[in-house]
């Protein structure tokens, strides 16, 4: 028994931190800027993941018994697994993509998903942050069709192995385009280009696993031999674990009334020193 999953953590460590040091997409400590921060979401927010998948993945079981026949969810699950598990990959991505996109286009949920958006150096750690209520919507998508229609366990199971590894990867600080395969599958080059706040990146590159999505649905940016240069959101967010979590609910306020109130201090301590502060988080680059 391990809900913290540090077999799995200790296991990413030793395979990402080596290819990072050897296969730097950009110039990078081990312990970047916020480091500390991603760690705790890393511990913590798994459990809070898993708990809440486990409730959507019991409502989809039941839902699905009451709509969909029985003898399809068999047929479904009888297939051989060379035919099941492509089905998956693109059921699962084509899910994760339409709400991933609807997280960056309405305001609401991007309230949740900015919190992922606002690390400006990315590594293996990158993809630990991320608030709980924007992951489990984003899986809990991508597992409706799996689950409803029947695929058998080990579809599912080879599935989710392949998404958390890709996942890690995808965020990592790795030099790795996939050559011609990069209009195929996801990989670092085209999600760095999903976090970068260069406005000719901005909501691009939507899919989890399968880049041939955003070049179907016309999200797609992927320029041959350029690599974003810099990451996040147009304007900072306090990078605390317990602030980001509430973030979405509370918004800026009560972190700008302090922000306001050091602001004004520092004005009448030096005036002609005062920093110009914004007055919001903006959106991301995408």
């Amino acid at each position: 028994m391990d809900p913290f999953g540090i077999k799995v953590i200790f296991i990413t460590i030793l395979v990402f931190i080596p290819l990072e040091r050897l296969f730097a997409m950009h110039p990078q400590k081990v312990f970047r800027r916020n480091w500390a921060n991603d760690l705790i979401f890393l511990f913590l927010n798994g459990v809070l993941i898993k708990l809440g998948l486990l409730a959507v993945i019991v409502a989809i079981i039941f839902a699905a018994a009451w709509i969909v026949p029985a003898s399809f969810q068999a047929t479904v699950g009888g297939l051989p697994y060379w035919v099941q598990l492509p089905a998956v990959i693109v059921l699962a991505d084509l899910g994760f993509y339409w709400t991933h996109r609807m997280f960056h286009a309405v305001p609401w949920l991007w309230r949740f998903h900015s919190i992922h958006h606002s690390i400006e150096e990315l590594d293996w750690l990158a993809a630990a942050r991320v608030h709980p209520v924007d992951q489990i919507l984003t899986k809990g998508a991508s597992l409706i069709p799996l689950f409803a229609l029947g695929f058998s366990e080990w579809a599912i199971g080879v599935y989710a192995l392949l998404y958390q590894w890709q996942a890690v990867l995808i965020h990592s600080n790795v030099r790795l385009g996939f050559g011609p395969l990069r209009f195929v599958f996801a990989s670092p080059e085209f999600h760095h280009w999903h976090h970068s706040n260069q406005r000719e990146a901005r909501d691009r590159n939507f899919a989890g696993q399968l880049s041939f999505l955003d070049a179907l649905f016309g999200s797609l940016h992927l320029p041959r031999g350029q690599k974003p240069t810099t990451y996040g959101l147009d304007r900072p967010m306090p990078q605390r674990y317990v602030r980001q979590l509430l973030y979405p609910f509370i918004g800026e306020r009560i972190f700008q009334s302090r922000s306001d109130a050091a602001a004004l201090a520092e004005t009448m301590r030096a005036p002609e020193e005062a920093p110009n502060r914004s007055p919001s988080l903006g959106h991301s680059s995408g």
